[in-house]
């Protein structure tokens, strides 16, 4: 049985906040370069092992902020949850799946295959929570589709991940050379600046990011909307966020994972349902996923939020790794997933 140690609110970078630690203050420099944890402490009665949750901040991790809530309403002794923690790099998650300091998560798509690839099999995925979130932002009035992006400039978030693969996809698709495109990778952060301090520019960035340089600059307009674009290709939903869990930890606890799914589905019909929008948003920006309840409350509607699990989760990713693996095969992990990546699929 895990350590659990008292239920408490973390803003700290680094993981070891889950073994313990006092509050301390976010980072000055972002909100996304802050992790928030969530811990309990005292022995459990529990049947299964407890589990460590990750999220990534963002819209991968909004759906899950009803959940980690509620599991710190509860008593010690009925929590499903050691701790759950909020980060802002994929790679984070990555290696606290790879060591057992994370039992389940919620990572980016591609990301994912690319674990379960270089971990012959370590984790599986749960479900699908999160469709296409990405945009493309112009100061100005020059880009109405991809072909007007042609020799121009974008600040953008994502290399090596979803973003990268999903832009330079549609560029091909709609006629135009990605090398034709300078693209300047940086942070979320970074981006955002550059766009406020320019009197023209563009910039690719997902929601909530997006959703706050457009609250804090009203001159920043949305151009293109990825997801639509990539819907007129009729290739299949933009899967841009999912949920998995060690092999190990899921084989060990069935009873726990089901659970959690339960809990997870309810969550996320919570966060998405209109009515709970402005509690929903306070949720979300208390746990760190967004920067405020106000940046929540614009983005929520917009962060395509699902929860798609069996037959229908794996027909969804194996059409958009289909396309992933047609583009650049390394951009998950080098071959498509077996079945046996997919949980509850036989």
């Amino acid at each position: 049985m895990k350590r659990i140690l008292s239920l408490f609110l973390c803003g700290t970078l680094a993981i070891s906040a889950l073994s313990g630690c006092t509050t301390s203050p976010s980072s000055s420099s972002s909100s996304g370069d802050t992790s928030s944890a969530v811990s309990s402490s005292s022995s459990s009665s529990s049947s299964y092992e407890q589990l460590d949750f990750m999220v990534l901040s963002g819209p991968t991790g909004v759906g899950a902020a009803k959940l980690i809530s509620d599991q710190m309403a509860l008593p010690e002794s009925e929590r499903l949850f050691a701790s759950a923690t909020v980060v802002a790099d994929n790679n984070e998650i990555n290696n606290a799946l790879i060591n057992g300091s994370a039992d389940v998560a919620a990572i980016a798509t591609n990301v994912a295959a690319n674990l379960y690839a270089k971990s012959d099999g370590a984790i599986q995925v749960l479900a699908v929570n999160t469709l296409g979130v990405l945009y493309i932002l112009e100061k100005g009035d020059s880009v109405h589709s991809f072909s007007d992006l042609s020799g121009k400039t974008i600040y953008a978030t994502g290399q090596g991940a979803n973003p990268e693969y999903v832009l330079n996809h549609l560029l091909t698709s709609n006629g135009v050379d990605p090398e034709s495109v300078q693209i300047e990778w940086m942070t979320a952060q970074e981006v955002s600046a550059k766009m406020v301090s320019s009197e023209s520019a563009i910039c690719m960035l997902p929601v909530p990011a997006a959703t706050a340089l457009m609250l804090q600059d009203e001159t920043v307009r949305q151009a293109i909307s990825l997801s639509d674009a990539w819907d007129e290709l009729g290739t299949g939903a933009l899967a841009m966020g999912c949920i998995v869990a060690r092999t190990d930890y899921i084989e060990e606890n069935p009873d726990a994972i089901q659970s959690f799914l339960t809990q997870y589905q309810e969550s996320i019909s919570y966060v998405s349902a209109e009515e709970n929008r402005q509690d929903a948003a306070q949720l979300v920006a208390e746990l760190q996923i967004t920067p405020s309840a106000a940046v929540a409350e614009a983005a929520i509607p917009q962060c395509n939020l699902v929860y798609l699990a069996g037959d229908e989760m794996q027909e969804t990713l194996e059409q958009y790794y289909q396309v992933l693996y047609q583009a650049n095969p390394d951009s998950i992990g080098g071959s498509m997933p077996y079945d046996a990546f997919y949980y509850g699929i036989s």
